[in-house]
């Protein structure tokens, strides 16, 4: 009976002990997997840097999401299903010179009005 009481009582004395030690060891693997996303994250981050310095990519990404255009080239733009085509290259004629800027900016509110 003693010998049990002794076993039971050495039992509950680990049992906060190694419970600390189970968990603790969870954590660390958890904590290494959060590390390693990491490095992962940052290996992809340093990718997406090298790629935005190169020029071509640049020049790509500005032309298809923001539909720049450089001078010569011809761009397209479908508005509700007609093509309205225009060169890049040319500025807009000035509809009159002698006018004003007040009175300019009045005449294009008035031909946006419609």
């Amino acid at each position: 009976m003693l010998l049990g009481g002794l076993v039971l009582l050495l039992a509950l004395t680990l049992a906060g002990p190694i419970r600390q030690f189970l968990a603790g060891r969870a954590e660390l693997t958890r904590l290494a997997a959060e590390g390693t996303a990491l490095d992962q994250r940052i290996e992809d981050l340093h990718a997406e840097l090298e790629r935005q310095a190169d020029p071509a990519f640049t020049m790509r990404e500005a032309r298809e999401r923001l539909t720049y255009v450089l001078p010569g080239d011809r761009l397209v733009v479908v508005v509700d299903g007609e093509a309205v085509e225009g060169d890049a290259g040319t500025l807009p004629e000035e509809t009159d010179p002698t006018l004003p800027w007040y009175d300019a900016l009045l005449e294009s509110v008035a031909d946006a009005d419609g």
